[in-house]
């Protein structure tokens, strides 16, 4: 199991096998998440914002904000119908069976 050892400035050298392991290069950002208390997972940030550029198809049109609040109530509403809805016997007369 590779070791790292803390200098007194709180740094650590990553050993190559963690840094080849994680894709990580010189410049890399790592974000440390604690998933247990005390335990970390260190996930390397090696994307940039940037590179989603495109990733996102342009629309024909402008959407309006009448047109996003709509989508917004659609959405909402068809999550609630789908929340509430219940099988009901024949013979139940309305209640849930």
């Amino acid at each position: 199991m590779p070791t790292a050892t803390m200098t007194s400035k709180g740094q650590i050298t990553i050993p190559v096998q963690i840094r080849t392991a994680l894709g990580l290069e010189t410049g890399d950002k790592i974000d440390f998440v604690e998933f247990e208390k005390g335990q970390f997972k260190m996930i390397p940030r090696t994307a940039s914002i940037r590179d989603l550029k495109g990733c996102i198809p342009k629309l024909d049109h402008i959407v309006t904000i009448e047109e996003m609040n709509q989508a917004i109530h659609d959405g909402a509403a068809a999550s609630y119908l789908k929340s509430i809805e219940r099988p009901v016997s024949a013979d139940s007369y309305g209640e849930a069976a």
